[in-house]
Parts: structure tokens; sequence; C-alpha cells
């Protein structure tokens, strides 16, 4: 028997029926590419590649993950040198992992794992690192708040995330359908009522799905209010056609990784 949390809609429409052809079939596993295939020998690729010079900027420093996931970043930076590292994450699942990642990895006396931001992070790091949480935060605003508050007088932000809203991937649904945006094609509710046939967590919005539909142009607008300064931005586009992130409106449809380091 089918289970009925798994139904489309009692009178799916035309557009459910075409988006759910499109996608894969409900019983197959979810698509490669949307796997999660995290190693501490690999978490810190992408904040290398870029960010030149990274490991020494990070290296004898005290480094706040904020949204640090199942602690792979934490732990690999305590094992390249980082003096201390704090993992903030409102995920206790993850959080579970992550303690258990620093533990089996030697460094638990290096990394601790918070799931709330504290008075005590005021002001303490050196180093804050960000990565493909922007996009996720139910409060970006108060989250590049905190950051900018952990921060010492001369501390940095290295932050990085995508694929924003209007990449084509920015809906974060290519567990289940490899169309590109989605989000633009497909009304939400369609969207929603189809990735019920395989993800049964009950979101019916793309926020309740852990989305904030962070654009390229949001993203913008909320460093500028900040008024933390931009070090550096870098703009990662499809098919390494960066170009396309200077023309306006096209970028947004362009753009798959916003990369920038951030100091106060």
């Amino acid at each position: 028997m089918r289970n009925p949390n798994n139904r489309l809609s009692p009178r799916p429409r035309l557009t459910e029926k075409l988006l759910l052809l499109l996608s894969r079939k409900p019983e197959a596993d979810n698509y490669e590419a949307s796997k999660d295939h995290w190693s501490v020998e690999t978490a810190l690729r992408q904040f290398c590649a870029c960010f030149p010079g990274f490991l020494a900027r990070t290296a004898g420093n005290e480094i706040l993950d904020f949204g640090c996931g199942t602690g792979y970043q934490a732990v690999a930076l305590a094992q390249m040198g980082a003096k201390r590292v704090v993992g903030l994450d409102v995920n206790a699942y993850y959080l579970n992992k992550a303690c258990q990642l620093a533990q089996d990895a030697g460094v638990a006396d290096k990394v601790e794992f918070r799931d709330r931001f504290d008075d005590s992070f005021r002001g303490r790091f050196d180093v804050v690192t960000s990565q493909n949480s922007m996009e996720h935060f139910y409060d970006p605003v108060g989250a590049l708040n905190q950051m900018k508050q952990a921060l010492k007088k001369d501390g940095v932000i290295f932050l990085t995330f995508g694929p924003p809203w209007f990449a084509p991937f920015g809906s974060h649904q290519q567990f289940f359908v490899r169309i590109p945006w989605i989000n633009i094609l497909f009304e939400e509710k369609t969207v929603m009522a189809v990735r019920r046939r395989f993800n049964n967590d009950g979101a019916t919005r793309y926020e309740e799905a852990g989305l904030n539909k962070m654009t390229v142009k949001k993203f913008e607008t909320l460093i500028r209010d900040s008024e933390l300064r931009m070090e550096s931005r870098r703009y990662d586009c499809v098919k390494r056609l960066n170009l396309l992130g200077k023309l306006p409106l096209i970028r947004e449809l362009a753009v798959n990784q916003i990369s920038c380091v951030l100091t106060r």
C-alpha cells in the first residue's frame, strides 16, 4: 500500500503531473549530484579555492565556524593549525555527529560545538567562517550581525555560499529533479506538492524547507546594510563564464557561488 503522505494533491494539476514526469522515480535513490560526500580531508577545499592564503590566515587563530553542520570544517581547521574552533549550528542532530567526529579525529580538546550564539562570543574571534549556509539562515540579517559581533576589531570573515536563489539550481531541489530553474518555471505550490513525493518533512513553502530565497542583489544589500567592509568579492558563474557576473539581471541567473572576505 502506498504511503498516503507521499501522494500528490487530491486532484493534481497538470503542472504537478508535468514536474513529476520530469523527476526521478519516487522509489529511486536521490540523484548523485545532490548527495553529501564530506570528509575532513576535503572540507576546506572550497575555502582554499576561493580565498588565496586562507590556511595562513587561520593558523594559530581562534575561529568561529558559523553554520558548522556536521563539523567537518571545524575539525579540519583544528587539524590545520587553528588555536581553537567553535562550531555553531541550530541542528542538534548535526551537532551530535560533529562532536563524535571531533572525538574520533583526536581534536576534541581544540574544538567545541554550540547550538546558539553566546554573549561570550562577542569580540572573541580572529576569524569567522561560513560555508554554504547564507542561503539557509532563517534570519540572514541577524546571522550576519552575529558574525560581525563575534569578530575582534582586526578580525576577518570568510563567507562563501551557493547557489543563490535564481541560479540554475537555486531551489536546492536537485535531489529529485535535474531540471534547472524549477523555482522560475513552476509555482511554489507545484514544486512543494511534488517534493512531498520525495521528502515527507511537511514543508509547504520554500522557507519551511530551509531556504530564504537569497538572491545576488539581496546579498549585496545585506552586506551594505551591515556596514562591514568588503575586502574582496568573487562570483563564480555557470560554465565558468564569470563575465556574466558583471551583467545586470543576467547575473542573477548565472552566479552559482558567492564568496567574499569581510572586515569590520
